[in-house]
């Protein structure tokens, strides 16, 4: 009986330690994640394990440094708080007392990772970390990330601190739509009023093309990284979480993604014809094919009506690739008929 209790004892821990139990993320030590996805579009090329949730390291600081991006005066200058003295993990070694403006706080965050910095500018946000958490937390939904929690801004490790490799790429893929965060990321080397950084994402200098935007390490999460590559005019934004080959996997995905993908526009000012009746579609629209991809335009008429009025609703017109429908537009009449 004995024997019998220590094999099912045996047999429970060992289900523990798989499934993470007890954590809000699964084992970072036996799981990894990547996504790849056009930026402009929202269109996922590449994924593995992208549900997964897990910790994501400095990688966290994508969404601290979008939210003072968009809610605070960059050119502020603050008096650094105690609570950033000192904080663990990688720093910028802000001192008590310290004037600094968000700006170089935002450039010394994501170029350097500073876990002080993060600190720094939660508190300047918010008050204190629990606060900016929940700021983030409720920012994160608002980006489509829904498998997501944030305990703190700069990702030390906490056992409810985790997302996906797609919740990540969507909140990248908002922040690179702002102009200042990219221009953040993708600088390579700062000279603020304050602080001088130099950037610590191999990519930039290795990767044609790649345009931020930021590493991530932790004991718990493995090497992460999220990084941002533009050539002819497409964007692609790729996530790996726990991989060691971090660079090189990054590389591998984008220019699967680069040399294999393209980016297509179907202009506002394109006629087609439904029956008689001259149409085109309200606005301007991107979609992602495949390079060698042949495209069937399809005009479906809605109605056998012979009188038209300028504007009116005629048409559908379908974009199908090899794979089947790909696009899927009204068409409005240009004409009165």
């Amino acid at each position: 009986m004995v024997k019998k209790w220590a094999i099912f004892c045996s047999l429970a821990l060992l289900i523990f330690v798989s499934v993470g139990i007890g954590t809000g993320y699964a084992n970072a030590e036996s799981t990894s994640a990547e996504i790849a996805m056009e930026l402009t579009t929202g269109t996922v090329l590449e994924e593995r394990n992208a549900d997964v949730q897990l910790p994501m390291a400095s990688t966290t600081k994508i969404m601290t440094a979008i939210i003072i991006i968009e809610d605070c005066d960059l050119d502020e200058v603050i008096t650094v708080p105690n609570e950033a003295v000192g904080v663990e993990g990688s720093s910028i070694y802000l001192k008590k007392n310290e004037q600094i403006d968000i700006r170089d706080l935002v450039y010394g965050l994501m170029l350097r990772s500073g876990n002080d910095s993060a600190t720094a500018l939660a508190i300047h946000h918010s008050g204190n970390i629990e606060k900016f958490a929940e700021v983030m937390n409720e920012r994160a939904k608002e980006f489509g990330a829904e498998n997501t929690n944030f305990k703190n801004p700069s990702g030390l490790p906490d056992s409810e601190h985790y997302t996906t490799a797609r919740d990540l790429c969507q909140i990248t893929r908002h922040a690179m739509q702002n102009e200042t965060f990219k221009e953040v990321v993708s600088t390579k080397n700062y000279s603020g009023k304050f602080r001088t950084f130099s950037n610590k994402n191999k990519m930039l200098y290795n990767y044609e093309g790649a345009n931020g935007v930021k590493t991530g390490y932790t004991v718990k999460a493995g090497r992460c990284l999220v990084s941002s590559a533009e050539r002819n005019g497409m964007d692609v934004i790729c996530v790996v979480l726990n991989c060691p080959d971090m660079y090189e996997r990054s590389s591998k995905i984008l220019d699967t993604c680069l040399n294999g993908y393209k980016l297509v526009k179907l202009d506002e000012n394109a006629l087609f014809m439904s029956g008689k009746v001259l149409c085109k579609t309200a606005k301007s629209v991107d979609f992602v094919i495949k390079c060698d991809e042949k495209l069937n335009y399809i005009v479906k008429p809605l109605s056998e009506n012979k009188k038209v009025k300028r504007g009116d609703l005629v048409a559908k017109l379908e974009i199908v690739g090899q794979n089947g429908l790909i696009l899927s537009e009204n068409l409005y009449s240009i004409i009165d008929r």
